[in-house]
């Protein structure tokens, strides 16, 4: 059975950091995209990182330059490190994993930035 188990998320003022880890087990095939969206009350779910494997990386504009995506293979593990952090980045955070037959979804981590 497959699981994402998420963890990081919490409350943090602005300018803060927090980092997110995302642990993928029971996968079959092999990874091929692991990575974070987002969802805030009222918006639409959206990309914030992407990592394919290897190294190749992918940000939204809003967060380039203060979130670093990372990921270690031999552990099937993603990790968001998002740094001058901002109110607006305050929504429920999930962990996505692309295979070659499936995509999963983490259960979601709430991060809450305080002005």
């Amino acid at each position: 059975q497959v699981q994402l188990v998420e963890s990081g998320g919490g409350l943090v003022q602005a300018g803060g950091s927090l980092r997110l880890s995302c642990a993928a087990s029971g996968i079959i095939f092999s990874v091929n995209v692991m990575g974070w969206y987002r969802q805030a009350p009222g918006k639409q779910r959206e990309l914030v990182a992407n990592i394919i494997s290897g190294s190749s990386t992918v940000y939204a504009s809003s967060v380039k330059g203060r979130f670093t995506i990372s990921r270690d293979n031999a552990k099937n593990t993603v990790y968001l490190q998002m740094n001058s952090l901002k109110p607006e980045d305050t929504a429920d955070y999930y962990c996505n994993v692309r295979t070659s037959r499936n995509t999963y979804w983490g259960q979601g981590t709430q991060v809450t930035v305080s002005s």
